[in-house]
């Protein structure tokens, strides 16, 4: 459902923006879903408010090491101008603070896997990042590493750099806090994933800066941030199975696609199954029903 009554700043391949005043933005997360950089023509139902139910968990539980920038999730806080759209964006839009954006991804790494695989075979590195002898695929790190990426404009992808690019465009200071954030951020995090029996492999988070503080925005730890995999299916030297879109990632490849637009519609059963596996991460993460999300929103 379009919300003519607010400016619509942009679309990404998963939210829309949307302007409500000099202080706020309502993030909307649809159920788009892409591969590739690009998105399918075919939804997940429910997958955007997944998405921003567990972006909510993470923030409260998060709230002592970091400040963010979520104001609300519910629809009786959001303006009166988008009550006729309230069911529309039950449980999946956020009220956030206006910050200013780092512009960097701040990306950690606590196991190998996907393109840090591929280069440290090639190389024996992750983003440049030197790694002992010996590891195999979804081996755990001796400890995370903080790999910065530029944020990538729409259809490109995001370029690895290392701190020092990160400080000569922020600043030292700003850049040594990035990555001592995002690091004990992860840390925090993969701890409570684990004790779900979920690994964290990796994640990235976005920043801001409110008023000269440093707040967590954007998303945070969902499945479309974050490697999540189940710990009993972990083996090193295997591609652990994921708590994300690998369904659609298979199937896609599968069809001979060759990732440039437009991307295949989708089957039934691959939406199905993708929806359960983005349920089953949100209730073991956060220890309640989906439902529950849906009726406090």
């Amino acid at each position: 459902m379009p919300l003519d009554a607010l400016p619509h700043l942009r679309s990404g391949k998963v939210r829309d923006l949307y302007d409500v005043d000099e202080d706020h933005l309502l993030l909307v997360a649809s159920d788009r879903v892409s591969t590739y950089d690009v998105v399918h023509p075919t939804p997940v139902p429910d997958k955007g408010r997944v998405l921003t139910g567990l972006s909510a968990f993470w923030f409260a539980r998060l709230a002592e090491l970091t400040p963010n920038h979520l104001v609300s999730t519910a629809v009786a806080d959001l303006p009166d101008v988008v009550a006729d759209a309230a069911e529309h964006l039950r449980g999946r839009s956020m009220l956030v603070r206006k910050v200013e954006i780092v512009p960097f991804e701040c990306v950690v790494r606590g196991h190998l896997a996907g393109s840090g695989w591929q280069e440290y075979r090639t190389d024996g590195t992750v983003c440049g990042v030197a790694l002992p002898d010996g590891l195999v695929e979804a081996d755990r790190l001796p400890e995370p590493i903080f790999t910065p990426a530029t944020k990538a404009e729409p259809g490109e992808h995001d370029l690895n750099v290392a701190l020092d690019v990160v400080a000569d465009r922020v600043g030292t200071e700003l850049a040594e806090l990035l990555r001592a954030r995002s690091i004990a951020i992860y840390v925090a995090a993969a701890a409570h994933a684990a004790a779900q029996g979920i690994i964290l492999a990796d994640t990235k988070f976005e920043f801001g800066l409110l008023d000269g503080e440093l707040v967590l925005a954007d998303e945070v730890l969902t499945p479309d941030s974050s490697r999540y995999w189940p710990a009993d299916a972990w083996r090193p030297g295997t591609t652990p199975p994921s708590f994300d879109k690998q369904y659609v990632r298979d199937f896609a490849t599968s069809t001979g696609w060759d990732k440039s637009p437009p991307a295949p519609a989708l089957p039934e059963e691959v939406v199905e199954a993708t929806r359960a596996k983005y349920v089953e991460a949100y209730e073991r993460l956060t220890g309640d029903p989906f439902a529950q999300w849906l009726a406090r929103a």
